[in-house]
């Protein structure tokens, strides 16, 4: 039997492995913008865990809102990566400092 603390050892471990991806590779935007989207699905896993514990489906009502707060996130962010591409022909993020105004 699945119990929430499965669900909740899962979402510690994504969340772990994402927070390391973010400090350990500062260079690909590609990767911190996957290791973004990995918090929000540890955070997605709590939820899911204590909307099933309590029985409410509230929980899984948030669950939706982060969804498409990070699919909105993604197609944003994809879009500014297309363009800092087309400008610097690199996706580096130590290169980024040299668009500064």
């Amino acid at each position: 039997m699945v119990t929430v603390a499965h669900y909740l050892v899962l979402a510690a471990i994504l969340f772990s492995l994402s927070v390391a991806g973010i400090f350990i590779n500062r260079k690909n935007l590609i990767l911190l913008l996957m290791c973004i989207e990995l918090m929000l699905l540890a955070v997605n896993f709590n939820f899911i865990a204590f909307s099933r514990m309590l029985g409410d489906t509230l929980g899984q009502v948030f669950v939706f809102f982060i969804l498409t707060v990070a699919a909105a996130e993604a197609a944003i962010g994809l879009a500014i990566l297309v363009v800092l591409f087309r400008n610097t022909q690199s996706i580096n993020v130590d290169e980024l400092d040299s668009l500064k105004g």
